[in-house]
């Protein structure tokens, strides 16, 4: 059949769930038998999340092609197990960055670049995912970030409606909305509602299906009053309840018919409503599993979305575990030898977070020695993992001063450490430098720009067949996993740490990377350069997350 587009739009305010909905429905088509993807648009300037502030954005996920994108990607891959790449991320700056690029090349020579035609032509080939005809998908769904009326979407709200004329029958508009309740007057209020499909309505859009965002249950009374007010049929007005979980959304929304509207708009036969026994049985495993297992999260960004892909990884490993991971986040700035023990007080395991930047690092290292010391299994993401190298480092190697190249300078000017195995590095009599067991990646020293330019995207790394993480992965000796960073494990050092009870067991062929290191006399201590995080999906958690709270019980 020809490509069908679904696009998911959200108004009177944001953060309502539009990637759940969207990734609730890739899931439901999916278990429809149809090939699915997702893809997010940005309103924003920047040309991709990777240089924005946790605090202001949350989480930056990696595509396996190595772009930084929105934290909705994680969800869109979790539920339904798909590989998003570039083109399943775009943004406003990355649209208009193109469009300047060919002006300058001369490919509009003679012509006034304006946002319209222009602008939206290359929002309508991105959305059509022209570069990408050899994919032979059935649904393309596009969710447009931000919030109906903001000046910042309007090239995308005219592209859908260019499209939604262009494509007649092969495209639906979803638009995800919120009812408040107002305690005072123990009413739930449809009027944002209406004031949002309006101010769609007046963009030339007219949306097919209504999703509704709720704290509280709505009637039908209510439902059929917004149908009539929006012009929506009954049957395409939704509702979105709060969920124990966000697994339990996908269910929701077909038990409600999300996916046979959307079938029925577009004019496919609906046919049966599939099982989805994988689903159903992973749910009633969350839902069964009564034992409790307290996991410290040990870094510097203090809000859910800072380490999303990282919390919902370690769910998914407690509900395959039979247990509910119940998550404390420890903020590293305030850990001190003389608190750390309390800090990490009935903690069953403490993963050690990735990050950037000096803040909080102290704190890090202490928490690293103090689980290293009392055998609490630890997991080191990332930062994390270069934390645990530079305490090993300081406390068992004897080097005091040892730390990362990454809190001595800027960007691409790091003081240059002895890379080579040739070199012995207790010979070097340099007096004021330390001693840098993390240091910046050779490639990475002339490079100047921050964007876009880590190392960054899914590696091979190689296994040790003698290690716990072989173990992990299920003695399996060449696994991918994706990255983001400049420093890397300096291997100068290597044999001293091995020598010394620290095993390098995971190993990039390609440019001798040090991917993993572990301590086997531990129970489980283990740091990743990767980040295992990006590959945990509902059906297939991440084999180390297994392992991790496995070790943890």
């Amino acid at each position: 059949m020809n490509t069908k587009y679904i696009f998911v739009t959200g108004g009177v305010v944001s953060s309502l769930g539009k990637g759940i909905i969207s990734a609730s429905i890739g899931m439901l088509l999916q278990a429809r038998g149809y090939k699915v993807t997702i893809q997010k648009f940005d309103p924003y300037i920047n040309i991709d999340p990777g240089t924005l502030n946790p605090y202001e954005h949350g989480e930056c996920y990696v595509t396996i092609d190595g772009m930084e994108t929105d934290l909705d990607l994680g969800h869109y891959e979790r539920f339904t197990g798909i590989h998003t790449t570039r083109n399943n991320s775009i943004t406003t700056g990355r649209i208009y960055k193109t469009v300047i690029d060919r002006e300058r090349h001369g490919d509009y020579l003679g012509k006034t670049i304006q946002v319209v035609p222009h602008i939206t032509d290359e929002i309508k080939r991105r959305m059509l995912r022209e570069e990408e005809k050899n994919e032979q998908l059935d649904f393309v769904i596009t969710e447009v970030g931000g919030t109906i009326g903001d000046i910042e979407s309007a090239p995308f709200m005219e592209a859908i409606r260019q499209l939604r004329w262009q494509l007649g029958r092969n495209a639906v508009c979803v638009h995800l909305t919120y009812v408040p309740y107002l305690k005072a007057a123990d009413e739930l209020k449809t009027k944002p509602t209406q004031h949002s499909v309006k101010e769609l309505q007046s963009m030339g859009i007219q949306p097919d299906i209504l999703v509704l965002r709720t704290e509280r249950h709505l009637e039908d009374a209510l439902r059929m009053k917004v149908a009539s007010f929006c012009n929506v049929d009954l049957e395409c007005v939704v509702q979105s309840e709060d969920m124990p979980s966000i697994y339990e959304v996908p269910v929701s929304m077909q038990h409600q018919g999300l996916d046979a509207a959307i079938m029925r708009k577009i004019g496919i036969p609906v046919g049966e409503t599939p099982a989805m026994k994988s689903w159903h049985d992973f749910l009633d495993k969350q839902r069964n599993a009564k034992r409790e297992v307290h996991i410290g999260l040990v870094g510097k960004y203090d809000l859910q979305d800072a380490y999303k892909s990282i919390r919902e990884s370690l769910n998914l490993a407690g509900i395959y575990n039979d247990v509910k991971a119940r998550l404390h986040f420890i903020n590293s700035e305030n850990i001190t030898r003389e608190n750390v023990a309390e800090k990490l007080e009935g903690m069953a395991g403490i993963v050690i977070c990735p990050g950037f930047g000096k803040r909080g690092i102290e704190g890090k290292i202490i928490a690293a020695e103090h689980a290293r010391n009392n055998d609490i299994p630890t997991f080191g993401i990332c930062l994390g993992m270069q934390m645990m190298v530079i305490e090993f480092a300081r406390n068992v190697l004897g080097y005091k001063d040892a730390n990362s190249a990454e809190f001595s300078s800027g960007l691409g000017n790091s003081p240059k450490r002895p890379n080579d195995q040739t070199t012995n590095p207790q010979n070097d009599q340099s007096p004021k430098r330390p001693t840098y067991v993390i240091d910046i990646m050779e490639e990475q020293k002339s490079i100047t720009q921050m964007g876009g330019t880590m190392r960054l995207g899914a590696y091979e790394c190689e296994l040790a067949k003698d290690s716990r993480a072989y173990d992990a992965y299920g003695k399996v000796s060449l696994i991918k996993e994706r990255h983001r960073h400049r420093y890397e494990f300096n291997n100068a050092y290597l044999d001293e740490y091995e020598k010394a009870g620290m095993k390098c067991v995971g190993i990039n062929p390609a440019a001798n990377l040090v991917e993993i290191v572990e301590i086997p006399e531990k129970r489980w201590y283990i740091g990743t350069q990767f980040h295992p995080e990006y590959s945990s999906n509902v059906l297939h958690p991440h084999p180390l997350f297994m392992s991790f709270i496995k070790a943890c019980i």
